[in-house]
Protein backbone atom coordinates (compact mmCIF):
# COMPACT_ATOMS: atom_id res chain seq x y z
CA UNK A 1 0.00 0.00 0.00
CA UNK A 2 1.13 3.56 -0.68
CA UNK A 3 1.32 6.96 0.96
CA UNK A 4 -0.76 9.15 -1.32
CA UNK A 5 -0.90 12.95 -1.45
CA UNK A 6 -4.49 14.02 -2.09
CA UNK A 7 -4.76 17.29 -3.95
CA UNK A 8 -7.89 19.41 -4.01
CA UNK A 9 -10.18 19.76 -7.03
CA UNK A 10 -10.86 22.48 -9.58
CA UNK A 11 -10.98 25.85 -7.84
CA UNK A 12 -11.89 27.93 -10.89
CA UNK A 13 -14.95 26.01 -12.03
CA UNK A 14 -16.12 25.54 -8.44
CA UNK A 15 -15.94 29.31 -7.91
CA UNK A 16 -17.83 30.04 -11.13
CA UNK A 17 -20.54 27.55 -10.17
CA UNK A 18 -20.98 28.92 -6.67
CA UNK A 19 -20.91 32.56 -7.69
CA UNK A 20 -23.51 32.06 -10.41
CA UNK A 21 -22.00 34.91 -12.43
CA UNK A 22 -21.35 34.75 -16.14
CA UNK A 23 -17.67 33.84 -16.63
CA UNK A 24 -15.29 36.53 -17.83
CA UNK A 25 -11.79 36.19 -19.33
CA UNK A 26 -10.46 36.76 -15.78
CA UNK A 27 -12.27 33.55 -14.72
CA UNK A 28 -11.54 32.63 -11.09
CA UNK A 29 -9.72 35.92 -10.50
CA UNK A 30 -12.92 37.85 -11.28
CA UNK A 31 -14.90 35.74 -8.81
CA UNK A 32 -12.29 36.38 -6.11
CA UNK A 33 -12.59 40.12 -6.72
CA UNK A 34 -16.39 40.14 -6.72
CA UNK A 35 -17.01 37.65 -3.90
CA UNK A 36 -14.44 38.03 -1.07
CA UNK A 37 -14.30 34.95 1.13
CA UNK A 38 -15.62 32.53 -1.48
CA UNK A 39 -12.13 31.24 -2.31
CA UNK A 40 -11.54 30.50 1.37
CA UNK A 41 -14.86 28.67 1.55
CA UNK A 42 -13.92 26.45 -1.40
CA UNK A 43 -10.51 25.69 0.14
CA UNK A 44 -12.26 24.81 3.40
CA UNK A 45 -14.65 22.42 1.68
CA UNK A 46 -11.80 20.67 -0.14
CA UNK A 47 -9.85 20.32 3.13
CA UNK A 48 -12.95 18.91 4.84
CA UNK A 49 -13.39 16.46 1.96
CA UNK A 50 -9.89 15.05 2.57
CA UNK A 51 -7.48 17.13 0.49
CA UNK A 52 -4.11 17.66 2.13
CA UNK A 53 -3.01 20.45 -0.22
CA UNK A 54 -4.78 23.72 -1.02
CA UNK A 55 -3.91 25.00 -4.49
CA UNK A 56 -3.92 28.79 -4.27
CA UNK A 57 -6.21 30.67 -6.65
CA UNK A 58 -3.26 32.21 -8.49
CA UNK A 59 -3.34 30.21 -11.73
CA UNK A 60 -4.72 32.98 -13.92
CA UNK A 61 -3.04 36.01 -12.33
CA UNK A 62 -0.68 37.05 -15.09
CA UNK A 63 0.11 40.48 -16.47
CA UNK A 64 -1.20 39.44 -19.88
CA UNK A 65 -4.50 38.21 -18.41
CA UNK A 66 -5.00 41.52 -16.59
CA UNK A 67 -4.21 43.67 -19.65
CA UNK A 68 -7.21 45.68 -20.78
CA UNK A 69 -9.34 44.74 -17.75
CA UNK A 70 -8.71 47.77 -15.56
CA UNK A 71 -6.89 45.52 -13.07
CA UNK A 72 -3.40 45.97 -14.50
CA UNK A 73 -2.03 47.56 -11.31
CA UNK A 74 -3.52 44.90 -9.01
CA UNK A 75 -1.07 42.11 -9.93
CA UNK A 76 0.61 41.84 -6.51
CA UNK A 77 -2.58 42.61 -4.59
CA UNK A 78 -4.45 39.77 -6.29
CA UNK A 79 -1.71 37.29 -5.47
CA UNK A 80 -1.77 38.41 -1.84
CA UNK A 81 -5.56 38.04 -1.71
CA UNK A 82 -5.45 34.51 -3.08
CA UNK A 83 -2.68 33.48 -0.71
CA UNK A 84 -4.48 35.04 2.25
CA UNK A 85 -7.66 33.06 1.58
CA UNK A 86 -5.71 29.81 1.26
CA UNK A 87 -3.76 30.54 4.44
CA UNK A 88 -6.90 31.33 6.43
CA UNK A 89 -8.52 28.10 5.28
CA UNK A 90 -5.49 26.07 6.30
CA UNK A 91 -5.27 27.76 9.69
CA UNK A 92 -8.93 27.06 10.36
CA UNK A 93 -8.50 23.44 9.26
CA UNK A 94 -5.39 23.02 11.39
CA UNK A 95 -3.36 21.08 8.82
CA UNK A 96 -2.37 20.93 5.19
CA UNK A 97 0.02 22.51 2.74
CA UNK A 98 -0.38 25.33 0.24
CA UNK A 99 0.68 24.99 -3.40
CA UNK A 100 1.27 28.19 -5.30
CA UNK A 101 -0.29 27.67 -8.73
CA UNK A 102 1.37 29.18 -11.80
CA UNK A 103 -0.62 28.83 -15.00
CA UNK A 104 0.42 29.35 -18.62
CA UNK A 105 1.33 32.71 -20.10
CA UNK A 106 -1.06 33.90 -22.81
CA UNK A 107 -3.85 31.34 -22.38
CA UNK A 108 -4.43 27.74 -21.38
CA UNK A 109 -3.89 25.07 -24.07
CA UNK A 110 -2.21 27.62 -26.37
CA UNK A 111 1.47 26.68 -26.66
CA UNK A 112 1.61 28.91 -29.74
CA UNK A 113 1.21 31.94 -27.46
CA UNK A 114 4.13 31.02 -25.22
CA UNK A 115 6.75 33.81 -25.47
CA UNK A 116 10.49 33.52 -25.92
CA UNK A 117 12.59 32.39 -22.95
CA UNK A 118 13.91 35.93 -22.54
CA UNK A 119 10.34 37.08 -21.87
CA UNK A 120 8.88 34.00 -20.20
CA UNK A 121 11.47 33.13 -17.57
CA UNK A 122 11.44 36.54 -15.80
CA UNK A 123 7.62 36.52 -15.76
CA UNK A 124 7.49 33.07 -14.16
CA UNK A 125 10.25 34.06 -11.71
CA UNK A 126 8.34 37.18 -10.66
CA UNK A 127 5.31 35.11 -9.71
CA UNK A 128 7.41 32.44 -8.00
CA UNK A 129 8.99 35.08 -5.78
CA UNK A 130 5.58 36.50 -4.88
CA UNK A 131 4.24 33.07 -3.97
CA UNK A 132 7.23 31.62 -2.15
CA UNK A 133 6.84 33.28 1.30
CA UNK A 134 3.31 31.92 1.74
CA UNK A 135 3.57 28.51 0.06
CA UNK A 136 5.03 25.09 0.74
CA UNK A 137 5.59 24.27 -2.93
CA UNK A 138 5.10 25.68 -6.41
CA UNK A 139 2.79 23.94 -8.87
CA UNK A 140 3.39 24.70 -12.55
CA UNK A 141 0.04 23.82 -14.10
CA UNK A 142 -1.33 23.02 -17.56
CA UNK A 143 2.13 23.00 -19.15
CA UNK A 144 1.47 22.29 -22.81
CA UNK A 145 4.90 22.22 -24.49
CA UNK A 146 8.54 21.43 -23.84
CA UNK A 147 9.44 25.13 -24.10
CA UNK A 148 6.77 26.01 -21.54
CA UNK A 149 8.09 23.35 -19.18
CA UNK A 150 11.69 24.54 -19.58
CA UNK A 151 10.90 28.21 -18.99
CA UNK A 152 8.46 27.70 -16.13
CA UNK A 153 10.94 25.48 -14.29
CA UNK A 154 13.74 28.00 -14.85
CA UNK A 155 11.64 30.77 -13.34
CA UNK A 156 10.37 28.70 -10.42
CA UNK A 157 13.87 27.51 -9.55
CA UNK A 158 14.75 31.08 -8.55
CA UNK A 159 13.11 30.18 -5.22
CA UNK A 160 14.08 27.41 -2.80
CA UNK A 161 10.66 25.75 -2.79
CA UNK A 162 9.94 22.29 -4.19
CA UNK A 163 8.58 22.57 -7.73
CA UNK A 164 5.98 20.22 -9.19
CA UNK A 165 5.57 20.20 -12.96
CA UNK A 166 2.11 19.38 -14.28
CA UNK A 167 1.84 18.76 -18.01
CA UNK A 168 -1.35 18.71 -20.07
CA UNK A 169 -1.85 16.20 -22.87
CA UNK A 170 -4.19 15.76 -25.80
CA UNK A 171 -7.62 14.49 -24.82
CA UNK A 172 -7.48 12.18 -27.84
CA UNK A 173 -3.95 10.86 -27.27
CA UNK A 174 -2.39 10.95 -23.84
CA UNK A 175 1.05 10.28 -25.29
CA UNK A 176 1.15 13.77 -26.84
CA UNK A 177 1.43 17.18 -25.25
CA UNK A 178 -1.16 19.71 -26.41
CA UNK A 179 1.61 21.23 -28.52
CA UNK A 180 1.65 18.02 -30.57
CA UNK A 181 5.09 17.07 -29.23
CA UNK A 182 5.48 13.54 -27.86
CA UNK A 183 5.12 13.51 -24.09
CA UNK A 184 8.41 11.63 -23.88
CA UNK A 185 10.16 14.71 -25.32
CA UNK A 186 9.40 16.50 -22.05
CA UNK A 187 10.96 13.86 -19.81
CA UNK A 188 14.44 15.39 -19.82
CA UNK A 189 13.12 18.74 -18.66
CA UNK A 190 10.64 17.09 -16.28
CA UNK A 191 13.52 15.44 -14.48
CA UNK A 192 14.44 18.85 -13.09
CA UNK A 193 11.16 18.98 -11.13
CA UNK A 194 10.55 17.43 -7.71
CA UNK A 195 7.38 15.72 -8.93
CA UNK A 196 5.73 15.33 -12.34
CA UNK A 197 2.01 15.21 -13.03
CA UNK A 198 -0.63 15.38 -15.74
CA UNK A 199 -3.48 17.85 -15.27
CA UNK A 200 -6.48 19.36 -17.06
CA UNK A 201 -6.78 16.50 -19.53
CA UNK A 202 -9.40 13.81 -19.96
CA UNK A 203 -9.02 11.05 -17.34
CA UNK A 204 -8.59 8.46 -20.09
CA UNK A 205 -5.67 10.51 -21.44
CA UNK A 206 -4.11 10.73 -17.98
CA UNK A 207 -4.26 6.94 -17.70
CA UNK A 208 -2.36 6.65 -20.98
CA UNK A 209 0.22 9.28 -20.01
CA UNK A 210 1.22 8.04 -16.56
CA UNK A 211 3.39 5.07 -17.65
CA UNK A 212 5.48 7.56 -19.62
CA UNK A 213 5.81 9.89 -16.62
CA UNK A 214 6.88 6.99 -14.45
CA UNK A 215 10.09 6.83 -16.46
CA UNK A 216 11.24 10.17 -15.04
CA UNK A 217 12.01 8.46 -11.73
CA UNK A 218 10.29 11.14 -9.64
CA UNK A 219 7.01 11.04 -7.69
CA UNK A 220 4.22 11.24 -10.27
CA UNK A 221 0.48 11.44 -10.53
CA UNK A 222 -2.46 13.13 -12.16
CA UNK A 223 -5.54 15.25 -11.74
CA UNK A 224 -7.92 15.27 -14.68
CA UNK A 225 -10.71 17.58 -15.76
CA UNK A 226 -14.34 16.70 -16.33
CA UNK A 227 -14.86 18.45 -19.66
CA UNK A 228 -16.22 16.68 -22.72
CA UNK A 229 -13.07 17.90 -24.47
CA UNK A 230 -11.27 21.17 -25.08
CA UNK A 231 -13.22 22.66 -27.97
CA UNK A 232 -11.80 24.55 -30.93
CA UNK A 233 -13.96 27.52 -29.95
CA UNK A 234 -12.13 27.66 -26.65
CA UNK A 235 -8.78 28.01 -28.38
CA UNK A 236 -9.18 31.68 -29.19
CA UNK A 237 -8.23 35.03 -27.70
CA UNK A 238 -9.66 35.79 -24.23
CA UNK A 239 -11.79 32.63 -24.04
CA UNK A 240 -14.39 32.03 -21.33
CA UNK A 241 -15.15 28.65 -19.81
CA UNK A 242 -18.83 28.75 -20.70
CA UNK A 243 -17.79 27.51 -24.15
CA UNK A 244 -16.81 24.19 -22.51
CA UNK A 245 -19.22 21.40 -21.61
CA UNK A 246 -19.03 19.24 -18.51
CA UNK A 247 -19.19 15.47 -18.93
CA UNK A 248 -22.28 13.83 -17.51
CA UNK A 249 -20.51 10.54 -16.88
CA UNK A 250 -17.91 11.93 -14.48
CA UNK A 251 -19.60 11.84 -11.09
CA UNK A 252 -17.61 11.14 -7.91
CA UNK A 253 -17.74 7.34 -8.20
CA UNK A 254 -16.73 7.26 -11.86
CA UNK A 255 -13.92 9.76 -11.41
CA UNK A 256 -12.58 8.00 -8.30
CA UNK A 257 -12.44 4.81 -10.36
CA UNK A 258 -9.94 6.43 -12.71
CA UNK A 259 -7.91 7.76 -9.79
CA UNK A 260 -7.66 4.31 -8.24
CA UNK A 261 -6.32 3.00 -11.56
CA UNK A 262 -3.62 5.68 -11.43
CA UNK A 263 -2.66 4.75 -7.88
CA UNK A 264 -2.50 1.09 -8.86
CA UNK A 265 -0.08 2.15 -11.62
CA UNK A 266 2.21 3.83 -9.08
CA UNK A 267 0.84 7.37 -8.84
CA UNK A 268 1.31 8.92 -5.40
CA UNK A 269 -0.11 12.41 -6.07
CA UNK A 270 -3.75 12.57 -7.18
CA UNK A 271 -6.69 14.94 -7.13
CA UNK A 272 -8.91 16.80 -9.55
CA UNK A 273 -8.90 19.70 -11.99
CA UNK A 274 -11.79 21.57 -13.64
CA UNK A 275 -15.29 20.19 -12.85
CA UNK A 276 -13.94 18.05 -9.99
CA UNK A 277 -15.50 19.21 -6.73
CA UNK A 278 -15.38 18.38 -3.01
CA UNK A 279 -17.69 15.38 -3.42
CA UNK A 280 -15.23 13.85 -5.88
CA UNK A 281 -12.35 14.39 -3.45
CA UNK A 282 -14.34 12.86 -0.60
CA UNK A 283 -15.03 9.78 -2.71
CA UNK A 284 -11.35 9.47 -3.62
CA UNK A 285 -10.42 9.69 0.07
CA UNK A 286 -12.92 6.97 0.94
CA UNK A 287 -11.68 4.67 -1.81
CA UNK A 288 -8.02 5.20 -0.95
CA UNK A 289 -8.55 4.42 2.72
CA UNK A 290 -10.72 1.39 1.94
CA UNK A 291 -7.91 0.04 -0.24
CA UNK A 292 -5.42 0.39 2.62
CA UNK A 293 -3.55 3.46 1.38
CA UNK A 294 -2.46 6.27 3.69
CA UNK A 295 -3.27 9.89 2.79
CA UNK A 296 -0.49 12.32 3.59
Amino acid sequence: MSDVILLDGGMGQELVRRAGDRPTPLWSTQVMIDHPGLVQAVHTDFFNAGATIATANTYAIHHDRLAGTGMETAFETLHKSALSEATQAREAHGAGRIAGAIGPLGASYRPDLHPTPEVAVPLFAEIARLLAPSCDLLLLETVSSVAHARDALAGARETDLPVWLSLTVSDRDGTQLRSGEPLEDALGVAGQADAVLINCSAPEAVTKALPILARVGKPFGGYANGFVQITDDFLKEKPTVDTLEARRDMGPRAYAGYVMEWVAAGATIVGGCCEVGPKHIAEIKSRLLAAGHSII
